[in-house]
């Protein structure tokens, strides 16, 4: 099964589909700019969100914003994705539900700033987890009917290497992440919301400039009907397995005293993203000359093999063969389980079906740190 996506260019002043043969670059650097703008800000919520929380004696609500923010993590992408695809009927454009919510990111960003350069009081203070829950909030509402813009910018054969492109920046970001946190903190809280604003705002303005000769009304597919269950599935699995590598790993590289060129815990984790950055692309070009069932397939059960190896075996020698065998099948899942999850999907539903896989993708990760905050481990 194979996803033609249907894009339309004016001309002459009057619209008609085409299919796209060409990779447009400059729309795909648009959205990983805006892709990594929100990283950054989720990198700095998970930095600043326990300060802020002990500084305004909040940290009895931790685990309930944890809890909220999981349930927003998963019920924000559908719906984003059901106003996305209704404006493309409607408009052609899944844009204005994308501006609208990083109009409102970028308006909550600064909103925390003055808040936080204002010092609020006693009464006042209660407005800093009002403003996390709508953060959490406006930032879930427009991530995902973004990132299915790619769609629009990629012929359907060349996706896994568009998403190769997010992998790399996913990947080096959260890699660097120690130096973020560390320029963060040096900035101080308020002034990261204000950047964090303009980042956002200015990044998704970006996107939307290079995008509006593009219109996306949906086209009839050969498909019968959407194949949501199976998108869900995909998003699970990818989000497990980067669950585990984010909240599990790092503990456990500790607890067996295995260390990569003298780092352990959280620097391993690090070296992982990196090695994943690195070979996403040569793993999309693979992706894209053979089955995706296959990529698939052998990229869920080697996985589970070599993630329930590392979690058992103690041999050090061992354990360096099975994360570089993680490193592959991770970014084999990467750059190919959003392009598999496109292909089941109406094109009416585009939007939608990525909303449905994102909320599959955060559903692990939801309700292991809810456990872990529980346990006092977060």
């Amino acid at each position: 099964m194979e996803y033609n996506p249907a894009i339309t260019h004016t001309s002459n002043s009057a619209a008609k589909y085409q299919e796209k043969t060409d990779i447009l670059w400059k729309q795909l650097l648009s959205l990983a700019t805006l892709y990594a703008s929100v990283i950054i800000g989720w990198i700095a919520y998970y930095n600043y969100q326990p300060i802020l929380l002990e500084t305004y004696n909040f940290t009895s609500l931790t685990m309930f914003l944890f809890i909220v923010q999981g349930i927003i993590m998963v019920i924000a992408p559908p719906i984003a994705g059901r106003l996305g695809d209704k404006f493309r009927v409607t408009a052609g454009k899944r844009l204005p539900i994308i501006s609208a919510g990083v109009s409102f990111a970028a308006m909550i960003f600064m909103a925390t700033a003055f808040t936080l350069f204002t010092e609020p009081g006693p009464i006042f203070k209660w407005i800093l987890p009002v403003l996390i829950t709508l953060w959490l909030f406006s930032m879930a509402i427009f991530t995902s009917p973004a990132i299915s813009t790619i769609e629009l910018f990629v012929p359907s054969k060349k996706l896994p290497t568009a998403m190769a492109v997010l992998t790399i920046v996913y990947g080096l970001l959260y890699a660097l992440e120690p130096i973020i946190v560390d320029l963060v903190n040096f900035i101080g809280a308020p002034l990261t919301f204000v950047v964090g604003g303009v980042a956002v705002f200015f990044s998704g303005l970006l996107l939307k400039r290079n995008s509006t000769i593009i219109t996306d009304k949906p086209k009839p597919t050969e498909l019968a009907k959407s194949d949501f269950t199976y998108a869900f599935i995909l998003g699970i699995a990818l989000g497990l397995a980067t669950t585990v590598l984010f909240n599990l790993f790092p503990a456990l590289f500790e607890e067996k005293g295995f260390a990569i060129f003298g780092v352990t815990g959280d620097g391993i984790a690090s070296i992982i993203l990196a090695a994943v950055a690195l070979l996403s692309l040569p793993m999309s070009k693979l992706t894209e000359t053979r089955s995706v069932y296959m990529s698939i397939l052998l990229s869920i059960v080697a996985t589970l093999a070599v993630t329930a190896g590392i979690f058992l075996i103690d041999n050090h020698l061992i354990l360096t063969i099975l994360i570089i065998l993680f490193i592959v099948f991770y970014a084999l899942m990467s750059v190919s389980f959003l392009p598999l999850a496109l292909s089941v999907v109406k094109d009416k539903q585009k939007v939608f079906g990525v909303g449905i896989f994102f909320a599959g993708f955060e559903l692990p990760n939801g309700i292991l740190e809810a456990i872990l905050v529980y346990q006092g481990k977060f």
